[in-house]
């Protein structure tokens, strides 16, 4: 799937993404998946600055924000990050192969459910580490 392709499904997804992603609405599975993702995330990252890599609607960044020192996030759909940005997170739309960030930029540079959406993985995990301080973690 290209990036366009994997953007415009996205986009369509977004409508309905977060409809069983809630524990009001009956989330169980994906709210203990997500209470992982941030007890990694915490371990590594309170305090510190942290990307989150195909952030989608914010849900996992929302979280990460209220213990990091800096919470940034990418996607590449606009229609996940609309979302996003109406909960007030800092988020970019671009593709984890092609981070739009600095050199060493993060402390955390973390991603959740998206690298197997990503055709050329190497690439992927090479501008996570460029964009990750020496001695952070990926």
């Amino acid at each position: 799937m290209t990036d366009q392709e994997t953007r415009e499904y996205y986009d369509e997804f977004s409508k309905r993404y977060e409809d069983k992603r809630r524990p009001n609405k009956g989330a169980g599975y994906h709210a203990l998946i997500d209470d992982l993702e941030i007890e990694i995330t915490e371990r590594y990252g309170r305090g510190k600055d942290v990307l989150e890599c195909g952030c989608g609607t914010g849900l996992i960044l929302e979280r990460i924000a209220r213990f990091a020192n800096r919470a940034s996030g990418i996607d590449l759909s606009p229609g996940m990050l609309e979302l996003a940005k109406g909960r007030g997170l800092d988020v970019r739309e671009g593709s984890v192969t092609e981070l739009p960030f600095d050199d060493a930029s993060f402390d955390v540079t973390c991603s959740f459910k998206v690298l197997a959406h990503v055709p050329d993985i190497g690439r992927a995990l090479a501008e996570m580490a460029r964009v990750t301080r020496p001695g952070g973690v990926i």
